[in-house]
C-alpha cells in the first residue's frame, strides 16, 4: 500500500535533509525561507549562538507602510531587499542559502534574487 504524506511532513523532511548539510556562522549566516499562504519570512541565523542577526517580512512595519498593495512575488522582492540592505548595515556580505525544504521557484525565487541583487554572496 502506498503511503502519501502531505505536502508539509514533505517540505519538513527536505528541511531536515538540508539542514543537516548547512549551517550559518557569525561570519556567513543562515539565510532561512519561510512562506505561508498569506506571507514571506526571511532572516539570518548564527547556528552556533541560536541568535537570529537580521530578519524582514511581509509583516514588517517598514513594508506594510511603503507597499501595502504588494502580493505574491513583488512582496517577496521587498522582502528579500530590505533584508540584505539590513545584513549590509551590519556588515554581512556572505550568506549561505537555506530555502526551507520549498521548491527555488516563485516567491523564494524572487526573494533569493532580490537579496542577490542587492549585494548579498551566496
Amino acid at each position: 500500500m502506498i503511503k502519501f504524506l502531505s505536502r508539509n511532513v514533505s517540505r519538513k523532511r527536505r528541511h531536515r535533509r538540508v539542514r543537516s548539510k548547512i549551517s550559518g556562522t557569525p561570519e556567513r549566516p543562515r539565510l532561512n525561507v519561510f512562506r505561508s499562504s498569506r506571507h514571506i519570512y526571511a532572516q539570518l541565523i548564527d547556528d552556533g549562538a541560536g541568535r537570529t542577526l537580521v530578519a524582514a517580512s511581509t509583516l514588517d512595519p517598514q513594508l506594510r507602510a511603503e507597499k501595502a498593495k504588494a502580493k505574491g512575488r513583488e512582496a517577496a522582492r521587498e522582502v528579500g531587499a530590505l533584508l540584505a540592505m539590513r545584513a549590509l548595515d551590519k556588515g554581512i556580505k556572505e550568506v549561505v542559502f537555506d530555502r526551507g525544504g520549498y521548491l527555488y521557484h516563485g516567491r523564494v525565487k524572487a526573494l533569493a534574487e532580490a537579496a542577490r541583487e542587492k549585494g548579498l554572496n551566496f
